[in-house]
């Protein structure tokens, strides 16, 4: 059982963090629990691009679902701002290049570096789901140093062999991607599987 920080930045693509958090609440063979650290700029981006504040519904703790509880970007008495807590996968989607900046270069002025910073230091699992295009220079580099410090890179990047017909099922590509890096099961779409064509 594992337990997960998901960080939602005010990058586009609230898509990716909505149907992850669809997704990992299920999954409660796997999951104990997830912290959710979502920014001001994330609701907003979130409201403008899904139409509703539909994160709202996490919160619930349905019978048969993972606990998930939201906490404030500046909240450090959140359990995973100290390794102590054993908060073993982070996952920033959509993870925004300051954001990504700030972790690179050990800036920890909020939870969501904060976190980071701890799960870099225990040497547990971080996936940043990059959501920019192009890249620069500088987001290169910053990418290049959270790999060698242990972080996964992994860009929201769709793709189209699965033959995805609607939009949640090609943000779907990038979640289940996600979710297989996480080494949590999960029934989805491989490579050459006939099975679900």
């Amino acid at each position: 059982m594992c337990k997960i920080v998901l960080a939602i930045t005010g990058a586009s693509g609230s898509i990716y963090a909505n149907r992850l958090l669809h997704k990992l609440v299920q999954k409660t063979n796997s999951i104990e629990t997830i912290g959710v650290v979502m920014s001001k700029n994330a609701q907003t981006v979130w409201t403008t691009e899904l139409g509703e504040a539909s994160w709202n519904k996490y919160q619930s703790n349905e019978t048969g679902k993972v606990p998930v509880r939201f906490y404030d970007k500046y909240d450090f008495n959140a359990p995973f701002a100290s390794g102590s807590a054993r908060y073993n996968k982070m996952v920033i989607i959509p993870c925004s290049m300051g954001t990504m900046g700030r972790i690179a270069n050990g800036i920890s002025d909020d939870l969501v570096t904060r976190a980071a910073d701890v799960i870099l230091k225990e040497r547990r699992q971080l996936i940043l789901v990059a959501r920019e295009t192009p890249y620069n220079l500088i987001h290169i580099n910053n990418m290049k140093a959270i790999t060698e410090t242990g972080g996964i890179i992994c860009p929201a990047t769709p793709s189209f062999y699965s033959l995805p017909k609607t939009i949640t099922e090609v943000a779907d590509t990038v979640v289940d991607r996600v979710i297989d890096l996480m080494a949590i099961p999960n029934d989805t779409y491989r490579w050459q599987d006939t099975a679900h064509k």
